[in-house]
């Protein structure tokens, strides 16, 4: 069983429309990590753009990861204005999205 002081990462893969310009994107990026500052619980934001070369992506192309402290910190972020604000802002650029959250363990046992 997972250690209730573990980080949690909540990863969130975005795929967006074809005609999102490169400083809507830039812009989206930005807002976003600045929910980092805005939101009491988030730890650590990160984000970077699919370089695999695997070919096994589906079509997501940016990655973007939030650490909390654990899941009432994700929670609280879930319903934070800031949070809803940002996403209202997101959605019309998305075409699709996989969000997926894991406490961080480092060996298995």
């Amino acid at each position: 069983m997972a250690c209730s002081t573990a980080p949690l990462r909540h990863i969130v893969l975005c795929e967006f429309i074809d005609d999102i310009s490169a400083a809507k994107h830039a812009e989206l990026v930005r807002e976003f990590s600045q929910l980092k500052d805005r939101i009491p619980g988030v730890l650590k934001f990160e984000w970077g753009q699919n370089v695999s070369a695997e070919g096994l992506d589906d079509g997501y192309t940016d990655c973007f990861t939030l650490t909390f402290s654990g899941a009432a910190a994700r929670d609280a972020y879930l319903v934070h204005p800031e949070h809803l604000l940002f996403v209202d802002l997101l959605k019309p650029w998305l075409g699709r999205v996989l969000v997926i959250d894991y406490v961080a363990q480092e060996t298995l046992a």
